[in-house]
């Protein structure tokens, strides 16, 4: 055999045998990187399961003001159903909608039977909308009137 082709023969099995090593090293670090791939979607599946199932038992939740039991108003979400309000806001809400247009605390009022030529009753409702306002249920608008979210 011709010791010129024996040469090349020899280097390029050493140039192999490193290429062989570098797709070893290669090859193991992604299926590394697959496996902790797969450990963090198995996380993250059994930790939005467990967010999941706490948002559906959520629920308004009685809290305490200056000694009273008052039901507090959960902010509107996907998970959050109209029925998880207290009754007096379902009522507003509805009174709200079945108006078709923009209402003012004063006739929600009205609707509702509160005096409200009286300030301190009809105040606490303009109160109650302001709240489910801020909670995402309602919009204000500049005019201070308030309207159904779309």
């Amino acid at each position: 055999m011709d010791p010129e082709v024996l040469e090349r023969i020899t280097a390029r099995r050493a140039e192999l045998d490193d290429l062989e090593a570098q797709l070893t090293e290669q090859l193991s670090a992604v299926r590394s990187e697959g496996d902790e791939l797969s450990f963090a979607e198995r996380v993250l599946e059994r930790v939005s399961e467990e967010i999941a199932g706490e948002r559906a038992s959520v629920s308004p939740a009685p809290g305490h003001v200056a000694g009273r039991t008052v039901m507090l108003v959960p902010h509107r979400g996907p998970e959050i159903q109209e029925a998880m309000l207290p009754p007096d806001y379902q009522r507003i809400l509805s009174i709200v909608r079945q108006a078709g247009g923009p209402v003012t605390a004063r006739q929600v009022g009205e609707t509702l039977g509160v005096a409200v030529s009286v300030k301190s009753k009809l105040e606490p409702l303009r109160g109650k909308l302001i709240r489910l306002t801020d909670r995402g249920w309602l919009r204000k608008q500049p005019d201070g009137r308030f309207t159904t979210r779309l």
